[in-house]
């Protein structure tokens, strides 16, 4: 590969690579596009070929990409969102309110509360696009650090000095038991007999796994090692079914659990003589030029507070 090949790559190329993994295959990416499958084909072929390295692995399940490739992929990536950006700041100039939010939230906000937030703010702001994806809250800090997006929501206070982090919404982490528990029908239970029943936990990384750590921590001196834990799941979807399921019980939030409990899937008891609670942050960038958009999108999200359920 010499300078001049690799100049020859163009930016239509490296949109092409952007679209094809985010969409995972080359018919859904040709037709995101606006181009015919051969058309989507060639442009990868001839970065393929300016580079002297197979980019893309295809196989009749979708397409990965090569080391080669996740290293243009990340590139191509950047320089789209600086495309972007040069585009805002020029909108902004203008005092348009159009543009992206490019959101990264934990899995209690992305699921629980935001889709309320979102539906309002579009229904102000129709010509604003909200992308969000959901991770962990580990996740979501290293997106909000990298520029892979904008604004981010955790269950934990970020103490990194190069992000803003403030506090949004109070919730309430509740112990959680499958309708027919034993338990079920307990006014109480003391943190020292849930500590030997079996237990169903976040994976490390999650906020609400830290956040109860955390509270043990500080009023027991004592870490989750001291429970009885059985499992440890990548969602607070997987941990619902499995305490629905009866493998063991868990602290969840109460955002979570809402419809279950209606629904008497499952049975929230007290724990004795403790109230868990914590906030859900927002975070950014402390050097984010934040547009108009972004603006009025914080604005709405601090005034928006969503109820607790009564337990």
């Amino acid at each position: 590969m010499t300078d001049n090949q690799f100049k020859n790559i163009t930016l239509q190329q490296m949109e092409s690579l952007v679209c094809l993994v985010w969409e995972g295959n080359f018919t859904r990416a040709a037709e995101k596009l606006c181009l015919t499958q051969p058309s989507l084909t060639k442009h990868i072929r001839n970065m393929e070929d300016a580079l002297g390295f197979t980019l893309v692995n295809r196989s009749t399940v979708g397409i990965t990409l090569t080391a080669e490739g996740k290293i243009l992929y990340q590139y191509a990536k950047r320089v789209f969102k600086l495309r972007e950006e040069a585009r805002e700041k020029i909108l902004r100039a203008h005092e348009d309110s159009s543009g992206d939010i490019y959101i990264s939230a934990s899995t209690i906000p992305a699921t629980y509360i935001l889709p309320r937030v979102l539906g309002k703010f579009k229904g102000m702001y129709p010509r604003v696009g909200l992308r969000v994806y959901t991770a962990d809250s580990e996740e979501t800090v290293q997106m909000i650090l990298s520029g892979d997006a904008e604004l981010g929501f955790i269950g934990k206070e970020s103490l990194n000095k190069k992000l803003v982090s403030e506090a949004l919404w109070k919730d309430c982490l509740i112990l959680v038991v499958p309708a027919h528990h034993d338990w079920s029908s307990r006014a109480t239970v003391s943190l020292d007999e849930l500590s030997k029943e079996h237990f169903v936990a976040r994976e490390v990384g999650s906020g609400t796994r830290e956040s109860f750590e955390k509270f043990l921590q500080k009023n027991v001196g004592k870490s989750l090692t001291w429970f009885n834990v059985v499992c440890e799941l990548g969602s607070t979807e997987a941990v619902k079914e499995a305490v629905i399921a009866g493998l063991g019980v868990s602290v969840l939030s109460v955002y979570a659990v809402e419809r279950e409990l209606r629904q008497s899937l499952m049975v929230a008891v007290p724990i004795e003589g403790y109230t868990i609670e914590r906030y859900f942050y927002l975070i950014y960038k402390a050097q984010l030029s934040l547009m108009a958009y972004h603006r009025r999108f914080i604005d709405i999200l601090k005034d928006y507070q969503p109820s607790i359920v009564r337990i």
